[in-house]
């Protein structure tokens, strides 16, 4: 997959080298002096390409035409409204991807302007952190299919309600599964009848309703005192 970033501040750079290490071809597209010494420092010379990322005939040097992705992370909402749009209506590139630096900004960066995937930090952040808050002690290992599902671990406190039930009688919903068990050190492949202990490590594959009855039936008995 070729790959063209515009803009090769903070978020640019790291972008490029996730990418490179997994073997995919990518330009990076930027024009200030100071950033450009750091790309240098960071990137390997031949995917770093010199010019403004606004300007056409830049894109057109740097291979835009044959862009599987082009990603906009420019300093500028304006500039990365501009660039989605000329990718997919002038070069018709197949994906689109634009940060948002001003949270206020959000709104425009719909299909309108040709925007597939826009990255709003602010709202994500949010996100995480009301997530994180409402699932108590469990711990989200890893996100799929765009965070629609998790692998999420916890362990089994004392005085659960889980403790002592069968997996089949949890009331779990159809999309939450329990993958594995770590108990005593080693591992248990569970299934329906297997019956839940205090100190349990339970991993999970799930959406966010499973994981928030997860974390209810895991959550340790409130102190009543």
């Amino acid at each position: 997959m070729f790959v063209v970033i515009a803009g090769g501040g903070r978020t640019g750079a790291q972008l490029a080298s996730l990418l490179l290490t997994e073997n995919h071809r990518v330009c990076v597209i930027e024009h200030r002096e100071k950033v450009l010494a750091h790309l240098h420092r960071e990137l390997p010379s031949e995917v770093i390409f010199e010019g403004n990322p606004t300007d056409l005939q830049v894109l057109e040097l740097a291979g835009v035409e044959r862009a599987h992705v082009v990603t906009a992370c420019t300093n500028s909402d304006a500039d990365n409204l501009m660039i989605c749009f000329w990718a997919r209506a002038r070069y018709r590139v197949p994906r689109t991807i634009a940060q948002i630096n001003d949270p206020r900004n959000a709104w425009l960066f719909d299909a309108k302007f040709h925007v597939d995937v826009a990255l709003n930090r602010s709202e994500i952040l949010a996100k995480l952190i009301e997530e994180e808050m409402s699932l108590g002690d469990m711990m989200t290992l890893l996100k799929l299919r765009r965070g629609q599902f998790s692998v999420v671990e916890e362990k089994i406190p004392p005085g659960a309600q889980a403790v002592g039930l069968a997996i089949r009688d949890l009331g779990l919903p159809a999309e939450c599964n329990i993958a594995a068990i770590i108990r005593h050190g080693e591992m248990v492949v569970p299934h329906g009848g297997t019956v839940l202990e205090v100190g349990d490590e339970v991993l999970a594959v799930t959406d966010r309703e499973g994981a928030e009855r997860l974390a209810a039936l895991f959550a340790p008995p409130r102190d009543r005192t």
